[in-house]
């Protein structure tokens, strides 16, 4: 299995770019058609998402050892923390907090502020980054999101140490 690795780095990294694009669509979903709004915690970790993809799909992109390395490394650390990110929202989740909410909803944004400082709140999220309201298998979005960020980041720790060796 390990032989794997060695062989098609790139086609693993490509992979792994197709998936977090996937998972952003998947969410982009949760939220524009289920209407589950997305807590601050969950817009990190689809930056997260996107610093992988585009990482991972740049180091796809060219042959060159010292390339797909370098852009391999960025995507480990920003996998490492999105499941950072992932893991503590899954604590919170857990063991929620008595008063914890992480953002605002749009509309109590825009009777306090005013509408230009309204624009840059509304990227940050709302909704409260312990609530639980959408699972699969007993899992939650966060659970969820802390097995893909833990996988992509075993996979390209692999990745990236069996092309060191070689």
């Amino acid at each position: 299995m390990l032989q794997w690795f060695e062989t098609a780095p790139r086609r693993i990294l490509a992979l792994i770019s197709v998936a977090c694009v996937a998972m952003l669509a998947f969410g982009l979903y949760l939220q524009h058609v289920v209407g589950l709004e997305p807590c601050p915690m969950c817009i990190v970790q689809r930056y997260a998402l996107i610093l992988v993809a585009i990482f991972t799909g740049l180091a796809s992109l060219r042959g060159q050892k010292g390339w797909w390395m370098s852009f391999g490394v960025l995507a480990l650390l920003s996998s490492g923390f999105g499941a950072f990110v992932a893991a503590r929202q899954s604590w919170l989740q857990w063991y929620p907090p008595e008063f914890a909410t992480c953002g605002r909803d749009f509309y109590g944004m825009i009777e306090h502020y005013s509408f230009s400082r309204s624009i840059p709140m509304i990227f940050q999220g709302s909704g409260d980054c312990a609530a639980i309201d959408w699972t699969l298998l007993g899992g939650s979005i966060a659970n969820w999101s802390f097995v893909a960020f833990a996988a992509f980041t075993i996979v390209l720790l692999l990745t990236l140490l069996q092309a060191r060796k070689k």
